[in-house]
């Protein structure tokens, strides 16, 4: 990903070469991409979700042409992840018990996408209804507009070339995403804050504040509901769904994880997801793999508080901490044993990469260098990706480590867990090996085209997965919009500047030492210049900047890049103590101070991404899950 966010991290894939499926029909079939209203009606069977769904009646203006939305959805201009199908060996070998359970899984996993999508925008369930009744009429504009919602889940979303993609006239993305009311400016919200702190409001403040509420106007106050409360009859119908998976799986490691995590759904209590996360945190040997994933990268609204240093002085007399609200996804998967046998090959290192921390002095860190680590790996082959997860947003995600700093899991003893996308990351067709040549072609020294191996992608990724749970992990919110970029911004330099202690400990080989150098330098080259809310791809062009500046990178005049080899890692170290410094610092005026310097697009980063835009037409994304759609419709 090299697309999403984060502290647990989304790592968005910004680069993808995945052969696409023609769209030979605007709609879904049942062997491909999720077809939402299918599976609403599925849902409302199941859980009885109709009792608390509401009837929208809302008619929008669509705001692309039909000429517009049918080149976008042109398999030219679309790329296709798809999910493991029905008949996959990974799904037939399975015990008839883990199975079952799977069913039960992906419905919970996309009963979760429902809530996101309240959560995410106002508006996309309404839109959503009004593409079905136009559809129903024939509406050949609402067929292919319904094609583009599904595949970024929503109605306003971002492109890979970082244009703003509003299906709807009138409908942007707010600050607030669906979690705060859509008419609150920032300066009212400030100014609500502090009418009712004033007015001794601390406890509802408290819950305004936090990631788990949804916020929403009470005469002239506001009020926090926690997202378990405000959606009781979906969580209900989530944690059923889970209890009867806990009834057929063959793990009884996992089947406790569940029973926890289905008592979490059902009261409002962060503690007991703490329970479950702990557990969840811990499985390492099972067949199947389910999570919630709670990451809170794109409510920008309670940031703004932070830059407020008058309401900041005013919450800290009661130690009120905004924390930007958690979006929901859900995986569903199998776990792959042979990867996730590679992938552990690291946990031995953690230590040593601890160790080797710049100022591991000054802070505690997750992993510590004289204990063992709580950190599991998995490797996945993937069923689902619902909800916040499963976004096409300009990408779509790599891996995940999680819970994140700000969850209370942490707080009990609990540890982290890294999660990696099988079918997300692989390329295996010539057409998708085709692409990935032209991209070397266009804009990398041919000389160096030898140190080019995309699997180098997959062990960059497993060293910024573990990054995350390396360096400070106190007081991040005091960086507000910028805690993100520079968390993510962290992870990677991690992983390239410990490049050579590995080496020399013989994690790596030299040659794979110099695959991942040249490989991360050619994958980091971006087609636009994106947004600062785009904390991925915003610290993408920070770390280009820094070795541009450093001679670690050049780029010719006709955009061509050659990496400076020897140089990669020291420059690596030398952002890395920075960023860390930073975040040991914990001060927003320095965090900003720092994006800006060097969130700077030069002219050889436009000159490289327009030779990418020559080679590469893709603008969107989406994902298929076919066994995912056979087990939601099954019996």
């Amino acid at each position: 990903m090299e697309m999403k966010p984060v502290t647990g991290t989304h790592i968005p894939q910004m680069n993808n070469y995945t052969k696409e499926k023609s769209p030979d029909a605007y709609m879904p079939d049942a062997n491909s991409g999720a077809n939402p209203k299918r599976i609403t009606e599925e849902l409302n069977k199941m859980s009885e979700l109709n009792k608390s769904m509401v009837t929208y009646q809302k008619d929008y203006e669509f705001n692309l042409s039909k000429e517009e939305l049918a080149r976008r959805i042109n398999k030219e201009y679309m790329t296709t992840k798809k999910m493991l199908a029905g008949d996959s060996n990974e799904y037939t070998s399975l015990a008839e018990g883990d199975k079952k359970a799977l069913k039960h899984l992906v419905r919970a996993a996309y009963i979760l996408e429902e809530i996101n999508f309240k959560l995410d925008n106002h508006h996309n369930l309404a839109f959503r209804d009004f593409l079905n009744r136009e559809i129903a009429k024939d509406n050949e504009t609402a067929k292919l507009t319904r094609v583009l919602f599904d595949a970024q889940k929503g109605v306003c979303a971002i492109d890979t070339e970082s244009n703003k993609i509003n299906l709807a006239k009138g409908v942007t993305e707010k600050l607030g995403k669906g979690l705060y009311p859509e008419d609150l400016s920032v300066e009212e919200f400030h100014s609500i804050i502090k009418k009712m702190i004033e007015e001794g409001k601390i406890d509802e403040v408290r819950t305004i504040l936090n990631q788990r509420s949804v916020v929403e106007r009470d005469g002239e106050i506001l009020k926090g509901t926690d997202y378990i409360d405000k959606y009781k009859s979906e969580f209900e119908a989530m944690a059923a769904e889970l209890e009867k998976a806990a009834k057929y799986s063959t793990n009884p490691d996992f089947n406790e994880f569940l029973e926890l995590q289905a008592k979490a759904l059902r009261t409002a209590d962060p503690m007991l997801d703490a329970y479950a996360d702990k557990k969840w945190a811990e499985l390492q040997d099972t067949p199947l793999e389910f999570t919630i994933t709670r990451e809170n990268y794109s409510d920008e609204m309670t940031q703004t508080v932070i830059e407020n240093k008058e309401l900041m002085d005013l919450l800290s007399k009661y130690d009120i901490k905004p924390v930007s609200k958690d979006m929901l996804g859900g995986r569903v998967g199998i776990v792959n044993k042979k990867g996730t046998d590679a992938i552990l090959k690291v946990k031995e290192y953690l230590p040593l990469m601890a160790k080797n921390m710049p100022f591991n002095n000054e802070y505690e860190q997750n992993i510590s260098p004289d204990k063992d680590s709580k950190q599991t790996m998995v490797d996945v082959d993937l069923v689902a990706v619902t909800g916040d997860v499963g976004e096409y947003r300009g990408g779509i995600t790599l891996a995940e480590n999680l819970p994140n700093d700000d969850k209370l899991s942490l707080t009990i003893g609990g540890g982290r867990r890294n999660v990696y996308h099988r079918q997300i990351r692989l390329i295996t067709s010539e057409d998708a090996k085709q692409k990935l040549q032209k991209r070397l072609d266009a804009i990398l020294n041919k000389e160096q085209h030898k140190y080019y191996n995309d699997e180098a992608d997959h062990w960059f990724t497993v060293g910024h997965e573990n990054g995350h749970s390396l360096g400070p992990n106190k007081n991040r919110e005091a960086l507000g919009k910028y805690q993100s970029i520079i968390e993510e911004n962290k992870a990677d330099m991690v992983s390239l500047a410990m490049l050579d202690v590995l080496t020399e400990n013989r994690l790596y080989t030299p040659e794979q030492h110099e695959q991942i150098i040249v490989t991360f330098a050619a994958d980091n080259m971006l087609k636009s210049k994106p947004v600062l809310s785009q904390a991925h791809r915003v610290r993408t062009v920070m770390q280009n900047y820094f070795f541009l500046k450093h001679g670690a990178i050049e780029i010719s005049k006709d955009g061509i890049l050659t990496v400076n080899i020897d140089k990669m890692v020291p420059t690596a170290r030398k952002m890395l103590e920075e960023i860390v410094r930073v975040q040991i610092d914990a001060d927003f005026d320095k965090a900003e101070k720092y994006v800006l310097n060097n969130f700077v697009w030069t002219d050889e980063m436009e000159t490289v991404a327009n030779k990418l835009k020559e080679v590469s037409k893709t603008l969107n994304g989406k994902v298929e899950a076919p066994l995912a759609m056979e087990l939601l419709e099954a019996e």
